[in-house]
């Protein structure tokens, strides 16, 4: 099919573009077909006088372009699908509107579907294995009836789904051809830096395989869309099908799947996403087998430790992931792991942040037993942990946000911090939606003017620990707090129970 009759026929492009993740058995160019050979070779390493201002991509798309695949979703549209290709539960629907708000692109809207029609969604993916193993986006297929791909050279063949992961937003295809297919490279997207030069190719708005060039724009990207982000901003222009396709460097490997984009307008600025090319191999290797991914499960909502937490717990820097609460009968809490615990290890990887630890235990196969290193009330201990099942109601880390204001009444002051406190009462239980057997210290008031507001501690907050240790009472709160800096101490470490979450803060004295 021409570029010109997908135009024609696909006037619904999906916004988000397919993620490609290849086979752990690659078969080159060299391979899959004897004429591309000598290109092949030669794009192994950097070609000659590609930064310069007269140099040429042409021999890195002489070899991607022909593994660019567009892939068609056909699904079966119901009433509240209209405006929306993928159906009005699309996952990156609701991702959009949570972290774009109004100023994200919206998915292109379809003409309004009649029960029983068909609508359609175009985004891109390319091959991986000369057999005709395809990946894409998860949201890309998400809910299709049948799918369809469309080859460089016009070939129209059905796809079958071989396994998805919508946590990643990737997805394995596999077709059928009568000849071996072309196949691009992994290459390793640990090595990027920001600058390095890369290429997009994919099918905008369904006119045909496109190359636009720019460069890496930034590193480890979250988007807020999943436990996995870790996105490569890029300026090369994509747009509505054209996300999905490969990023490339400079070697003509893949070390990026175009995924998402940030726009005011509705069409490219110059702001892109993609998946690390490193992140999707490691999934790939498990949707090859087929069906889903099954995640380890821990069972702790964990928070980052800043500068002030570290100070106030005794860590010579700030690193790891603070426990601020762990749920109970989970793995951590039957492994012996405590809240206020800074886990900095887990199965011999360092944690650095709380993103490391979600994606450490994420990617352990449930029922395996692992080392977790924990710093605790000054000392560094070891603790095994017999790694759970996550599904989507069990969550590795979370904060809690939510909390309301109890009634105006009689507390204690802390002036140091800017914290009116107050007992606990079956009125503020009430209000509070807490547990008759709760106990600590409601936060009242906050003076906008110090320490704690800055910190970001609300009125309805209900303090249940200073410094590690519980606290039932205003009156105890007050008296910690005020030992916490007569200690010496740069910052008092609080615990907050807020919603359904608890959260440490550390407020700084001197900032009060």
């Amino acid at each position: 099919m021409s570029p010109s009759s997908i135009l024609r026929r696909h006037r619904v492009a999906a916004l988000l573009g397919a993620a490609l993740i290849i086979s752990p058995v690659v078969v080159s160019f060299a391979q899959s077909n004897a004429g591309l050979s000598t290109v092949a070779a030669t794009t192994q390493t950097p070609v000659a006088g590609i930064t310069a201002p007269n140099g040429s991509f042409a021999p890195i798309i002489a070899v991607t372009k022909p593994a660019v695949v567009t892939i068609t979703s056909v699904m079966k549209a119901q009433p509240e699908d209209e405006g929306s290709p993928m159906g009005g539960n699309a996952p990156f629907d609701q991702f959009f509107q949570q972290f774009f708000g109004d100023q994200g692109m919206p998915m292109p809207k379809a003409p309004p579907q009649r029960q029983g029609q068909r609508a359609e969604a175009l985004g891109s993916g390319f091959i991986v294995g000369a057999d005709g193993t395809i990946v894409t986006n998860n949201h890309v297929i998400d809910g299709a009836s049948s799918i369809k791909v469309t080859l460089d050279d016009g070939t129209e063949l059905p796809a079958k789904l071989v396994g998805h992961d919508a946590k990643n937003d990737l997805a394995v295809l596999k077709i059928k051809a009568d000849k071996p297919l072309p196949t691009v490279k992994w290459g390793d997207s640990n090595k990027l830096m920001t600058g390095d030069q890369v290429l997009a190719i994919g099918n905008p708005f369904g006119i045909g395989t496109t190359v636009t060039a720019g460069i890496v724009s930034a590193r480890g990207r979250d988007l807020h869309s999943g436990p996995f982000d870790d996105f490569i901003q890029i300026d090369a222009p994509i747009n509505h099908g054209n996300s999905g396709g490969p990023l490339v460097d400079v070697n003509g490997n893949v070390i990026g799947i175009n995924t998402a984009i940030y726009s005011p307008n509705g069409g490219s600025v110059g702001v892109g996403f993609a998946i690390p090319s490193d992140q999707a191999e490691k999934v790939v290797a498990k949707l090859m087998k087929g069906g889903d991914i099954e995640y380890g499960y821990l069972g702790v909502q964990i928070q980052p430790v800043t500068p002030d937490v570290a100070s106030a717990i005794g860590l010579d820097h700030p690193a790891g992931a603070l426990v601020s609460q762990v749920n109970d009968g989970s793995p951590a809490a039957k492994a012996g792991i405590e809240t206020g615990d800074v886990i900095t290890g887990f199965g011999g990887q360092e944690i650095k942040d709380p993103k490391d630890l979600s994606r450490a235990v994420a990617d352990v196969s449930p029922g395996a037993k692992e080392t977790v290193d924990v710093w605790r009330k000054g000392k560094a201990m070891q603790i095994s942990a017999d790694v759970g099942r996550n599904s989507d109601d069990q969550k590795t880390a979370s904060n809690g946000n939510e909390g309301g204001s109890p009634s105006a009444g009689q507390g204690l002051r802390v002036p140091s911090l800017g914290l009116g406190l107050t007992d606990l009462t079956p009125d503020i239980r009430d209000q509070l939606n807490l547990a008759a057997n709760q106990r600590g210290a409601v936060v009242e008031r906050v003076n906008p003017d110090k320490a704690a507001s800055v910190a970001g501690i609300q009125p309805g907050d209900v303090i249940v620990g200073v410094d590690q240790m519980p606290v039932k009472t205003a009156r105890q709160a007050n008296q910690a707090i005020a030992e916490a800096g007569k200690s010496g101490k740069k910052s008092v470490l609080l615990l907050i129970d807020r919603g359904d979450a608890q959260i440490f803060v550390a407020v700084p004295f001197a900032a009060g």
